[in-house]
């Protein structure tokens, strides 16, 4: 009989210890490229801390919001704040950003010309179909002297906010995770770093235009209002501030992506 229970509490203890050392599961939401490598990078980090980074990855905008909202998972990596914000508003959700991690410039991508200049008049070219990447990847056209947009419109532009369109450049408004594979049928686009590096395209040295590296729109951790002070998500953003990920992050995109910290 003390055999057993002898038994029994070992198995106990070796189940207690496993659940231990299995650590309070994190779980985030996030896309591939650069927002998933770089949280595959602070993994190790955290399960020191004691927690379970719970990766899914997403393929495009659409989900991410929504299933942390929910609680489906507690937080999510893909945005920029003007997008959160925007997106939070629309849907009527209670999110709000944790802490700014890089800046993706967008850039402007052609098959078909060099040099914006060389743009024909009556080119096609795309832009995201959301609103905050619409309206920024509007300004990319009107810094790269493109189009002039009407003043103060900012992130909210839209195409019928062009003041002067010189070349009578058709806009195309096309969803951001399909405009690498649109470039084919199109004069140009712009298009999101992180979809440009899912294709196998170097914003520093494919783009013919690019975002200044002192845009406002930095990608954030985003968690449910409240959540931002849980100590999971403290110790997630204190690793993901961390000099290791800094540093990663200048030498693995080469200006590609830059730090916001």
């Amino acid at each position: 009989m003390k055999k057993l229970f002898a038994a029994i509490l070992s198995l106990v203890l070796v189940l207690s210890l496993s659940t231990a050392f299995a650590g309070e599961k994190l779980s985030v939401i996030a896309t591939e490229n650069p927002h998933a490598e770089i949280l595959e990078l602070v993994k190790d980090d955290l399960a020191a801390l004691g927690y379970d980074l719970d990766l899914t990855i997403a393929t495009d905008y659409v989900i991410e919001n929504p299933a942390t909202a929910a609680g489906d998972v507690m937080a999510n990596f893909f945005q920029h704040l003007p997008y959160l914000e925007a997106f939070s508003k629309d849907h009527r959700l209670n999110l709000v950003s944790a802490g700014a991690v890089h800046i993706e410039p967008m850039g402007v991508y052609s098959k078909k010309v060099k040099n914006l200049a060389d743009l024909k008049k009556g080119a096609s070219v795309a832009i995201p179909n959301d609103p905050t990447n619409g309206g920024r990847a509007l300004q990319v056209l009107a810094a790269a002297g493109l189009i002039k947009m009407k003043d103060g419109v900012g992130v909210n532009g839209t195409p019928l906010d062009i003041t002067d369109n010189p070349k009578r450049i058709r806009i195309v408004e096309v969803e951001a995770a399909t405009l690498p594979r649109a470039l084919d049928d199109l004069d140009a686009a712009v298009i999101n770093s992180n979809y440009a590096l899912g294709a196998k395209l170097n914003p520093t040295k494919d783009a013919i235009a690019i975002e200044a590296k002192d845009s406002p729109y930095a990608n954030v951790v985003a968690v449910r209002a409240g959540d931002e002070n849980k100590p999971a998500i403290k110790e997630l953003m204190s690793s993901l501030h961390s000099p290791e990920v800094k540093k990663f992050i200048e030498e693995k995109y080469n200006g590609a992506v830059v730090p916001a910290f």
